[in-house]
């Protein structure tokens, strides 16, 4: 792949004392050995030397565009070349302090050196800049990559003691590539799996968010599940392991949920992903069992409750919090059309969920593919989405809007801003949603709201 980064790197050294000195290191160069596309965002190069020094020869020569941000104690720096972010690294020898993952001796050291550092042999393949020859130091990459087997270039459980977080990128590599972990290597994961508290929320929500995203999901759950890691962050998930359901399900819930996410269109956004691991979360505090018959009441209330606990430990932005909840709460709406609703039902349903109703029919669709072969029918969805696309095609259900806006309803009501008016203005909206008030009705929405909110 031609890459402007590379070239303008190249041409900065060629004739330099750096000519044949550096050499990109990690997933550019595992991808590029794998056949797979380089991810040119993803650009680290290592060299036996100062770091810091070449960063500034590059900004001299004007092949950097911005200052180097440098790191003197870890001997790193990072410049922008081409637009994008590269990082310099010395070949270096790390020593880590039991209570963090941040090195706390760091010495120079030879390439082979920096190879054993590093997180797993896949990633330990350097590739010359300047001549494009690929070099395994430690003799177990392109091996490992061959075999697919992802293992640590030391001994694992010093590898997981030093960075915890190496455990979730192992399964990450693992459901990415469809790679087995070794055995060693993963015991090394459930004998430290308990260290994995020294690593903050946020970077184990980002490795958990990227597992997520890869094709084979299902199988990275099964790992962080039966290695104990996913027991250190997101205990919840595993009360769904064992849960049996009714006759209209062919697994456990723990199992049902896996096989749902598997029929998630391969595109299918974080959001979407988050929902349909969660959609069931609420079963196991609200499983009953009625003379052999096996009811989960509210599960969908008490699940969306429990999506918003977990994904606020985590720390995910609001957003993705309102939208993952919204979806959870809201995933039997479809399974529960019938062809008796009215129009003003239907146009509650595309109202309530906005731009996230495509996501609420792939979340219906994997959720009944997940069902026993005998309940797939998608008829309740077919039906309900022509009558959507019927009513939309004559309105935009999203655009309808209150009569009065938040200003004209205090002024209304003779109060300040509140959780008032957007209850008022909720009602407005719903009212006209439902076919009972015109958008342009103000008479009748003002005495609306002062029957409802007059008192208040």
């Amino acid at each position: 792949m031609h890459n402007d980064t590379l070239d303008i790197l190249r041409d900065a050294t060629r004739g330099t004392e750096y000519e044949n000195r550096l050499f990109l290191v990690g997933g550019y160069v595992r991808d590029k050995v794998m056949g797979l596309p380089s991810n040119a965002d993803d650009i680290d190069i290592v060299i036996e030397g100062d770091a810091l020094a070449l960063a500034h020869f590059l900004h001299k020569a004007k092949a950097s565009s911005i200052y180097p941000v440098v790191y003197p104690r870890f001997g790193t720096a990072m410049i922008m070349v081409g637009g994008r972010d590269v990082e310099l690294v010395t070949a270096r020898v790390e020593s880590y302090a039991p209570d963090s993952r941040k090195p706390d001796v760091v010495k120079p050291g030879t390439l082979a050196e920096d190879a054993m550092r590093r997180d797993f042999t896949i990633n330990t393949l350097l590739e010359n800049l300047h001549t494009g020859d690929i070099e395994d130091p430690l003799g177990r990459g392109r091996v490992d990559i061959a075999a697919g087997i992802i293992r640590t270039p030391t001994e694992p459980r010093l590898t997981f003691i030093d960075d915890p977080l190496r455990m979730l990128r192992a399964v990450r590599f693992a459901s990415r590539f469809g790679f087995t972990i070794d055995p060693s290597t993963w015991a090394g994961m459930v004998e430290s799996a308990e260290r994995l508290a020294i690593v903050s929320r946020e970077r184990i929500r980002e490795e958990f968010c990227k597992m997520l995203m890869t094709s084979r999901a299902p199988m990275g759950m099964e790992l962080l599940r039966e290695s104990g890691l996913l027991a250190q962050f997101a205990p919840e998930l595993l009360t769904m392991v064992g849960v049996t359901q009714n006759v209209f399900h062919a697994y456990p819930v723990w199992e049902h949920t896996m096989v749902a996410v598997g029929q998630l269109p391969a595109d299918a956004s974080l959001q979407l992903r988050l929902a349909m691991l969660l959609h069931d979360i609420g079963k196991p505090s609200t499983r009953t069992d009625e003379d052999g018959s096996v009811h989960f009441y509210h599960h969908q209330d008490v699940g969306a409750d429990m999506a918003r606990a977990l994904m606020v430990r985590l720390k995910f932005a609001n957003d993705d919090i309102d939208a993952v909840v919204r979806l959870v709460k809201n995933h039997m709406r479809i399974g529960e059309y019938k062809p008796a609703w009215t129009d003003a039902a239907v146009r509650r349903l595309i109202r309530d969920l906005g731009d996230q109703l495509d996501d609420l029919f792939a979340i219906h669709r994997a959720d009944v593919l997940a069902l026993s072969t005998e309940h797939q029918g998608m008829d309740r969805a077919i039906d309900l989405r022509a009558r959507i696309d019927a009513i939309q095609s004559h309105q935009d259900i999203n655009a309808l809007k209150s009569p009065l806006d938040g200003v004209e309803i205090m002024r209304i009501l003779g109060i300040g801003p509140s959780k008032v008016v957007r209850e008022a203005k909720d009602l407005l909206t719903c009212e006209v949603v439902e076919g009972r008030l015109a958008e342009d009705d103000i008479e009748t929405a003002t005495a609306m709201i002062l029957e409802r909110f007059g008192g208040e």
